[in-house]
């Protein structure tokens, strides 16, 4: 649950602390006042996308750092990827002046979709316009796979049409690009039987290259061997017999003075090197000899692979890769131009794609039924008596999403018939609707966290105390902050935050205040009675809060 969110420099909030608690929590305010920047500004530290107009004016940076305890899934997810603490899980963006973002996830930093990955598993935003995107397809659909539970057969769905959509294409292709396809195999045949008849390995470039130099070289390294050995071993005075010499001097003194020992191993430690570099240089002079046969050899190989490298436009050691490249785009141009296999691969891919969206299909209807049922029932409660929901499936084409549309359908009141919700459900039954679903889909939701910003608009009555009782249930289970105007809402909160504007020599600021009983008294007395606030208003408003909890 979120425990922490720390605000600095934020549209028109220069610093704010807020500390949260399990349940159902409420933010009021006079309208304008600041209190979606909030929810603006925790969907940030959850990465959404943030742009420079979301700076304080003046400000250098904005700042927001959200800190939760992470459920066990999020704590799998952090030890996967090394960014697990002990202090629980604190998550950052900053954004400044030049429009530069930066994301953290425990200190580290991160890429913003990490955040947002995250972020899924934390907090679930019904943002105030959420009933608008419910008059969409895709909307309905999302939120009866979410649920019943079955995204991620959904997802297998989409994934199993759009493979079953490349074998077609590649099938259809092999059948009308035939000759192309044949054309293509011969030039990649005759390009690899180039390269097969040059054969040049993986590694002999790099071998032919220190054999040729060494070959070309031979005479200069012979004499050069043979002169250093002379310097250290043959000539008079070479240097195996000075130290010889130096270390008979030595030897005797050892008995006399001990501190000339370091100078004795020294002498002694340079005569066995020298041994062993005669000894080496012996053995190479015994190897090394004059080859004019295959140093010609060598140029002669040298010269074909550099003319195969020109003709191909890439440099000599690249030669076996290109190689390989070409053989398996060989391979895969045979396996294109083979119909046969085709055709069998698509019926198998047809077949996959067709048996997971009959699965789909039939989850689809299952949870359609119970998802109708209880917004129905729901309906019944927001002042829509004889209202009726329902989820209509129609037979569709193939395609990446089933084979059955979803859409929703309402009957607003007794005796009428059910319509497409987009055409027949006015700006308050929408919003009344869309609350219920979101009520009833959140009951389901595995992430701990519910934020409500003005799901309630077009609400008001005794409706507006039923949607307050139904977020004060939904915070048994769940964490549920919730952006309201209404007092029915406000007062069954189990805390209470108040959002206020003012306006000073530093420009518009908001801030915000954790009510105390006097606090919250007073602060719904205001939204029952506007700026004129009266005994009656102050009494009515404790009459609500000490009625909350029934």
């Amino acid at each position: 649950m979120l425990r922490t969110l720390h605000i600095r420099d934020f549209v028109i909030v220069d610093e704010a602390e807020l500390h949260f608690e399990a349940g159902f929590t409420v933010f009021s305010g006079e309208t304008g006042a600041g209190k979606s920047i909030l929810v603006d500004a925790l969907s940030l530290a959850l990465g959404a996308r943030g742009d420079v107009g979301m700076l304080r004016e003046g400000s250098a940076r904005a700042d927001i750092t959200a800190i939760f305890d992470p459920p066990p899934l999020v704590h799998n997810w952090l030890q996967e990827r090394e960014l697990l603490s002990d202090d629980g899980l604190l998550l950052r963006r900053v954004i400044d002046a030049q429009g530069r973002s930066r994301a953290f996830i425990n200190g580290i930093p991160v890429a913003l979709g990490q955040l947002r990955e995250v972020g899924e598993y934390l907090v679930d935003i019904h943002g105030q316009h959420a009933h608008q995107s419910l008059l969409k397809a895709s909307s309905q659909r999302a939120l009866l796979d979410a649920q019943g539970g079955h995204t991620d057969l959904a997802r297998d769905v989409q994934q199993a049409w759009q493979t079953w959509h490349d074998v077609r294409k590649k099938l259809d292709d092999a059948r009308h690009n035939a000759a192309a396809l044949q054309e293509e195999r011969e030039r990649l045949e005759w390009r690899l039987a180039e390269l097969d008849r040059l054969a040049l390995q993986s590694d002999e470039w790099e071998t032919l290259g220190s054999e040729h130099s060494r070959l070309a070289h031979a005479q200069a390294l012979l004499d050069g061997a043979a002169h250093a050995l002379s310097a250290l071993d043959d000539e008079q005075g070479a240097a195996r017999q000075a130290l010889t010499a130096a270390a008979h001097h030595i030897q005797p003194l050892l008995r006399h003075d001990a501190h000339l020992q370091s100078v004795y191993d020294a002498i002694d430690s340079a005569r066995i090197g020298i041994d062993e570099a005669v000894s080496d240089l012996n053995s190479y002079l015994d190897r090394v000899e004059l080859d004019p046969d295959r140093l010609v050899q060598a140029e002669q190989r040298l010269a074909a692979v550099f003319e195969m490298a020109r003709k191909f436009g890439v440099e000599p050691d690249e030669l076996p890769g290109l190689r390989d490249t070409l053989q398996q785009q060989l391979d895969a141009s045979q396996s294109a131009a083979d119909t046969e296999a085709l055709e069998a691969h698509e019926q198998a891919a047809a077949t996959q794609y067709k048996e997971l969206a009959a699965r789909l299909g039939k989850a689809r209807q299952k949870t359609g039924k119970s998802l109708a049922k209880r917004v129905s029932e729901a309906m019944q409660t927001l002042s829509m008596q004889g209202g009726r929901f329902d989820v209509a499936l129609s037979p569709c084409t193939d395609g990446p999403h089933g084979t059955e549309n979803v859409e929703f359908l309402v009957a607003g009141h007794a005796g009428t018939s059910l319509r497409p919700l987009a055409k027949v459900a006015s700006g308050g039954e929408l919003a009344r609707i869309s609350l219920a679903l979101s009520v009833i889909a959140s009951q389901a939701a595995r992430v701990p966290t519910l934020i409500f910003d003005e799901v309630d608009t077009g609400i008001g009555g005794a409706v507006a105390d039923v949607v307050g009782r139904l977020l004060r249930t939904l915070g048994e289970r769940h964490q549920v902050l919730c952006v309201t105007h209404l007092p029915q809402v406000a007062a069954r909160g189990m805390h209470h935050y108040e959002v206020r504007k003012s306006t000073g020599n530093n420009g518009t600021l908001s801030t915000i205040e954790n009510l105390d009983d006097a606090g919250r008294v007073a602060e719904v007395a205001r939204m029952l009675g506007g700026l004129k606030i009266t005994d009656t208003t102050r009494t009515h408003a404790r009459e609500m809060l000490a009625n909350q909890a029934s």
